[in-house]
Parts: structure tokens; C-alpha cells; sequence
């Protein structure tokens, strides 16, 4: 996640106030002092980071805080409330349209992701049983028709298209359309510049004016840190956005922009892209991300993930399967298989509660997952079912299949032989309290398939 660094930094300054046992009115703006420096080194918007720190001082003085038994778990519950105000403090959700479709208009600078991401809200709206149509407004760009087509087959919506037609043309023809098939969400995907000027602005009230459009989102890469923020008020001033999808949240970002977009155009963001892959989507939750700042985790966006990626049927079956010790690697497969829709592991095991920094430090390899599903694809379908007729002839076969080395189809073998050893323990009277005991932090990812 991008606020990895400030995540650590606030961490180092509640930890100072815990050490401290009974605060004092310097300790409280002793640490305001420092949380300021961590959100400017952020790239907290300067003001916005003055107004937050000013407004936490004066809650944890002015409300018998310091007189607490418990001060400095309720200065670190302010600043979460602080934090998920800035962000917005309730989830903002789209607009819909009296009659359909509703209409989103995408737009920002280009490279923003403005495409990718019109392809990933086509993706997250089907999924919430939506029936959304893309449609392709710039004509500008070279292959930008080509690259809507290529990504919205990928998430199974369609592309409407007319070539180089005028985009306010394109949009109202793609609306006449959507309603004659029954799409209720039409999702324009418009032209970007390299910087804002009038030409730009000017396609887009265009657009506004030929159509109903219920959302305008400005699509907003994190990585250009406080620019983000000026770029979000400058569409605004003139276009009156909606929302923001921030996209590269997960990247070597300072997370700045998200914790200012709010503050400085009073418009929340919406979605933030979390990945490459175009399942990598999220409804913001202010509440959530704030808990995540604050190395909380994120339980409830975790249960989402799963809910949403997981194959229930298929996850009972297994479950019967392991109850009844036939657990094979056919099943190990499965698992793997379930557990890449939810997105790097990484970023799945930091939404647990006490784990981000612990999995942030750790050396965890999405490849090794590959590494593994490329063995047992290498397997044949008898080996699969029973891993233990696999001899060293089969290996050797096995690993030139695969590419992979003799070792690594060996540390496979024998780490599923402890996963069964573990799951017929785990069946057995009294276990539950054992694997209890287990399952603390400490012990959390040991024996994982090396990851």
C-alpha cells in the first residue's frame, strides 16, 4: 500500500505516547509535531496537514482526554476519526440514473488509466450484477478504440465505437444504444492531454451538454504525489466532478493524495485502483483505509475480497474433502488458483490486523505461487490424485516439464505431505485448541511453500 512509510512513522509516535503511561499537554504536541512532518513527508497537502494536527491537539486537551486511564489508545482512536473525515467519512457511492442508463464519464490527463480503468469499473459493476457497455470517446490517441476493445473482452463488456465521430456524437448514439439492449451503465471512456488546456475542457462540457452524465470521475494517478491534488481541483473548477478513482495505490506512493483530494476540492474519492490486474478495483471506505494508515488492517475489504473471488462450492467441497483426509494436489491447485483472484498475497495477508508490517518486511514472492501451480501442472492426472507413486523418475520428468530444478518438485512433495500430516491432526480429538494455539503471529506463514 502507499503509506507504508507514514503507516511506520505513526506507528513510532503512539508507540512513544504508550511508553509514556500518563500524557501531559507537551506529549500530546510533541507528537502532533511529529505526525505533522509524517503526513508533509507524505505529501500531505501543507494546510491540510496543519488544519488535521491542530484539530486532533485540540480534542485530546479540550475533552478530559489526558485525565484518561487509557489516553494514548484514545488519542490514536481520535486521530482514526480525524483521518477518516479528511478521507470523507462515509463511503460515496455513484449516481443512478431515474431511467437507464447511467452514465459515467471518465476523464483526466493522458497516462492517467483512464481506459484500463474504465475497464476495471465495467468489471466491479458486473459483478454487482450490472450490465455495463464501454464506450470509446477518444479518438485522438493512436489505438486507444483498439486497447477499450482489448479490455473491456477481457472483463466481458462490450465496446461501442464509430470511429473518429465527434465524441458528443458518440456518447448520445451509445446511450440510444444502451437503451435499446437493456445496458444500464454506460461508461465513457474520454481524451486525455498532457497537461489541462481549453481544447480538453471544452470536448468535455461538449459531452455534458449532449448527454445526461449522472457521474464525471476524474481518474488520477497516486504516483504523481501533491500534483494529483491540483489536477483534481483544476477538473473541478471547471467541470464539477463527482468522485476520484486514485489508481496506483499500492505502489511506491507516499499516499499523500489521498489523504488531500477531499480537504482541498470537497470531492471524495471512489474507487482506487490497487494493481495491474484488472480485478484490481476498490470501492473506497475512508473508514477502512484510515485503520489501514494506522496498521489496523483492514477485516471487513478482506471478507469482501473473499466473498466476491472465492467459489463457494468449490471452497465446501474442498472443506469435505480435507474433513475426510483426501486432500490432493488437485485440491492444492484449486486453492492456489482461488486465492490469485484476490490479488497478490502480499497485499491479501496486510488487510489482517497486526500483519502489514510483519508481511511488508518479509519476502514474499508472488512467483512462488507459479513456481508451484507450473509443478502440478507438470504432473500427470494419476499423479495428482496420488503424489506418493511420484519416484525419482517421475521428478526428473516433472521438473524438465516445468523448467523448474528436482529440489524445488521435492520441497513441493514434502511440504504437501506436512500440510496432510497437519490437516489429519487438525481432524483429530483436541486438535482445534492446538491449532489455536498455533495460529499466533509469530507462527503465522511458517512452512508456507516458501513464501
Amino acid at each position: 500500500m502507499g503509506f507504508d512509510s507514514l503507516t511506520d512513522k505513526l506507528g513510532g509516535v503512539f508507540k512513544k505516547l504508550r511508553n509514556k503511561g500518563k500524557l501531559y499537554e507537551s506529549d500530546v504536541k510533541e507528537a502532533m509535531r511529529e505526525v505533522r512532518l509524517a503526513l508533509l513527508e507524505a505529501d500531505v497537502n501543507y494546510k491540510v496537514a496543519k488544519e488535521f494536527t491542530n484539530t486532533v491537539t485540540e480534542k485530546c486537551i479540550g475533552a478530559g482526554v489526558l485525565e484518561s486511564l487509557t489516553a494514548a489508545q484514545m488519542v490514536v482512536k481520535i486521530v482514526k476519526d480525524e483521518l477518516t473525515a479528511l478521507m470523507g467519512s462515509e463511503q460515496a457511492r455513484l449516481k443512478t440514473a431515474s431511467k437507464i442508463p447511467t452514465v459515467i464519464m471518465m476523464c483526466g490527463l493522458q497516462g492517467s488509466g483512464k481506459t484500463t480503468h474504465s475497464a476495471k469499473l465495467a468489471r466491479l459493476l458486473k459483478s454487482q450484477g450490472h450490465r455495463p457497455m464501454l464506450v470509446a470517446c477518444d479518438i485522438y490517441r493512436p489505438a486507444a478504440i483498439e486497447q477499450l476493445k482489448v479490455v473491456g473482452k477481457a472483463v466481458e463488456a462490450p465496446v461501442f465505437e464509430m470511429g473518429t465521430e465527434k465524441p458528443e456524437k458518440i456518447a448520445v448514439e451509445a446511450i440510444k444504444y444502451a437503451r435499446d439492449y437493456g445496458h444500464d451503465y454506460v461508461i465513457l471512456d474520454t481524451a486525455g492531454r498532457l497537461h489541462i488546456d481549453t481544447e480538453l475542457m471544452d470536448e468535455l462540457i461538449r459531452i455534458t451538454k449532449a448527454v445526461e452524465v449522472n457521474n464525471i470521475l476524474l481518474v488520477i494517478d497516486s504516483m504523481v504525489g501533491q500534483d494529483a491534488v491540483n489536477i483534481a481541483k483544476a477538473f473541478n473548477d471547471i467541470l464539477e466532478i463527482d468522485g476520484v478513482i486514485l489508481t496506483k495505490l499500492d505502489g511506491d506512493t507516499r499516499g499523500g493524495a489521498a489523504l488531500s483530494v477531499k480537504a482541498v476540492t470537497g470531492k471524495p474519492i471512489m474507487f482506487a485502483g490497487v494493481g495491474e490486474k484488472l480485478h484490481e478495483l476498490e470501492e473506497f471506505h475512508p473508514d477502512r483505509m484510515a485503520t489501514r494508515i494506522l496498521g489496523m488492517g483492514d477485516v471487513l475489504s478482506l471478507i469482501e475480497k473473499v466473498e466476491s473471488e472465492i467459489d463457494e462450492k468449490k471452497a465446501e467441497e474442498t472443506a469435505k474433502r480435507l474433513q475426510e483426509n483426501k486432500f490432493d494436489m488437485n485440491d492444492l491447485l484449486d486453492q492456489f488458483q482461488q486465492i490469485k483472484k484476490m490479488g497478490s498475497l502480499k497485499s491479501v495477508l496486510s488487510m489482517i490486523p497486526g500483519m502489514e508490517k510483519q508481511v511488508r518486511d518479509a519476502d514474499i514472492d508472488d512467483r512462488q505461487m507459479l513456481r508451484v501451480e507450473a509443478i502440478i501442472k507438470s504432473m500427470t492426472k494419476k499423479e495428482r490424485a496420488k503424489p506418493e507413486i511420484i519416484n525419482a523418475s517421475r521428478k526428473r520428468r516433472i521438473a524438465a516439464g516445468c523448467g523448474l530444478t528436482v529440489e524445488e518438485v521435492n520441497r513441493l512433495l514434502r511440504q504437501y505431505e506436512q500440510m496432510k500430516k497437519m490437516f489429519k491432526q487438525m481432524n483429530s480429538k483436541g486438535a482445534k485448541r492446538k491449532m489455536m494455539r498455533g495460529l499466533g503471529p509469530n507462527n503465522f506463514g511458517s512452512g508456507n511453500f516458501g513464501l
